[in-house]
């Protein structure tokens, strides 16, 4: 499934699609009127430092969301506040880098970043709410608004339509995993819709009534109705009576403009995207007539409870699984409206899901062909741009829980892949091994980071060996062609170097936050070739395209989630992990 590079991405000759960017291109993009200007009259911008944010138009070069003045803990509105720096990361050279390489680079791919959109069905009986405070995600106040968050996050990738340094048109948009929140049927037609373009209705059971935790009644949660003094109103939180019902009116998503890819996510195969939907008890209530609000014995609440604390430290929890398995009690419930809708799907169907779409743009399948939906595998390659070969890995354990790992096949299939794109790449014991492949780059995706890759459990019925993620890590580190892991999980902006002795092992581990829990934020990453001996990933963040204040529903989805009693603002980051250039050493350097 290896595409093929037209042009090896090492090669320095006319054939490369775009000429050098010299500092007259780079000023064109940053907006400046340059007819009739001799360059000797531009102002010197040497150092590429100084050359970031030359079209910061659309991104956090331009303004990010920030809290209006007030005390922490409080309710507070969101404000534009400065744009994020913008910084230069040499960690990965042995040698300072050139300023002169603003004048010399060629673009070779642009793309975005989505994860964890967690698209999610706020009424649905199959969700753990009463332990949001155990596990923050369990509720959120912004949950209702899902599907109108995404649209205006896509709606910001239109605009945007090229990436804010090199200009170069984007190639597409990669998400990855957490597409869902519950892998269920009606997640995923919402999913599809939002990124395909087409009508949501975020409702299921009862058509134009909300039968969410958000009008039960209950303290634990905001009622933004005003009918409960609940524990978010003593916080702060506004009445907005209107809310539920304006999350629940039919509205329209565009669909992406470039072509998208899919990667998978423990929330696309798992319960809450932390327990094993094999366990029948659970899954039957998907689609039942009860939402589930806890268990009437104390012992099962408090092993339920340890069952989760483990999957989310990255455990598995067999004790309490066989605990819980013969512990429900039906005596905490309340009736709702049953829908079939709420079905989970199984990795095939929410493969052939994909393979069933006719895309705006781009080939039908977004990643995943007939051979993945036969034989129930969510890893694949894809072309970004020429010379440059995204590899989606499906880093989930069909045996349930929070952490991931791969699969011996999968393992030995990505070793292939990274092979026959690489002329030249260093064996198990370290020794550099030179072939007659054509070289190709390649940037990898998954949905887990390396340290969330633990769970090592078998996969039902597979006696398959699984392979941890130090030890992929380790895989990519063999083979200079690879630049970057880019993907999400922990919702947590962070970038770390993979380091080695050999500057051509080096590359860069990318992590994204989500586009559910604050700061709502999604990358646009361009690869470039700065022709002196190094490349550079310039990492620039955005979000999605809804004022800081207003009344649209995209906007208060981003203001409830910097208020969720849960949130984390290190989730933001440091600079370092944000607004970057990354360089490394060519391969062969």
């Amino acid at each position: 499934m290896l595409h093929a590079p037209r042009t090896p991405a090492r090669r320095r000759d006319s054939s490369l699609a775009l000429p050098p960017l010299g500092r007259r291109t780079l000023l064109v993009g940053a907006g400046l009127a340059l007819g009739g200007t001799a360059a000797s009259t531009l102002p010197a911008q040497r150092a590429f430092a100084e050359d970031a944010g030359l079209d910061p138009t659309g991104t956090t070069l331009e303004a990010v969301a920030v809290p209006e003045a007030g005390e922490s803990g409080t309710y507070r509105r969101l404000t534009a506040g400065p744009g994020y720096a913008f910084e230069v990361r040499e960690d990965a050279l042995d040698h300072a880098a050139q300023a002169s390489r603003a004048d010399t680079r060629v673009p070779l791919a642009s793309f975005v970043q989505f994860t964890d959109l967690h698209v999610l069905d706020a009424q649905s009986p199959m969700r753990f709410e009463f332990l949001h405070d155990i596990t923050g995600s369990a509720f959120r106040p912004q949950e209702s608004l899902t599907t109108q968050g995404a649209v205006a996050l896509i709606e910001r990738v239109n605009e945007l339509r090229r990436g804010p340094h090199t200009g170069r048109d984007l190639d597409c948009v990669v998400t990855t995993g957490d597409n869902t929140d519950n892998h269920e049927h009606v997640e995923l037609d919402w999913f599809l819709a939002l990124m395909n373009g087409g009508e949501i209705t975020a409702n299921t059971g009862a058509g134009g009534t909300w039968e969410g935790v958000q009008t039960g009644g209950s303290t634990h949660y905001w009622h933004p109705g005003g009918e409960v003094e609940d524990r978010y109103a003593e916080a702060g939180f506004p009445q907005l009576p209107e809310l539920l019902a304006g999350a629940m009116t039919t509205h329209t998503s565009p669909g992406l403009d470039i072509p998208w890819f899919s990667v998978f996510g423990n929330h696309d195969d798992s319960i809450s995207g932390t327990l094993p939907t094999d366990w029948d008890f659970l899954r039957e209530m998907y689609t039942g007539s009860w939402k589930f609000t806890g268990f009437a014995s104390e012992t099962a609440n408090r092993q339920l409870e340890a069952q989760v604390r483990t999957a989310e430290a990255g455990g598995t929890g067999e004790a309490q699984r066989q605990a819980l398995s013969s512990s429900l009690d039906p005596e905490r419930k309340y009736e709702i409206t049953p829908d079939e809708r709420r079905e989970p799907f199984t990795p095939e169907e929410y493969i052939r899901a994909h393979l069933g779409q006719t895309p705006r743009v781009g080939a039908p399948g977004h990643g995943f062909t007939e051979e993945n939906a036969v034989e129930s595998t969510g890893y694949y390659t894809f072309e970004i741009a020429p010379g440059v070969v995204g590899i989606a890995l499906d880093s989930t354990n069909r045996a349930g829980f929070t952490q991931g790992s791969l699969g011996h096949a999968q393992y030995r299939w990505l070793e292939e892949t990274l092979e026959e794109g690489s002329s030249r790449y260093y064996d198990g014991i370290g020794r550099l091994q030179r072939t007659q492949s054509e070289d190709t780059y390649f940037v990898v995706f998954s949905h887990h980071t390396p340290d969330t890759m633990n769970n090592l459990l078998l996969e039902p019925g597979n006696g398959e060996l699984r392979h941890a993620g130090w030890d992929v890590e380790n895989l990519l580190g063999r083979f200079p062609n690879v630049l970057a892991w880019v993907n999400g999980h922990t919702h947590t902006n962070t970038i770390a170097l993979h380091g080695d002795d050999v500057a051509e092992r080096r590359y860069w581990k990318i992590t994204t936050a989500s586009h559910v829990d604050f700061p709502q934020q999604a990358r646009v990453l361009e690869v470039v070739d700065n022709r002196d001996g190094t490349l550079s990933l310039l990492s620039t963040l955005i979000e999605a395209k809804a004022p800081y204040q207003g009344e649209g529903l995209a906007s208060l989805y981003r203001e409830l989630s910097f208020n969720d009693l849960h949130a984390e603002r290190a989730q933001e980051g440091e600079g370092r992990d944000r607004n970057v250039e990354l360089l490394l050493a060519a391969p062969g350097h």
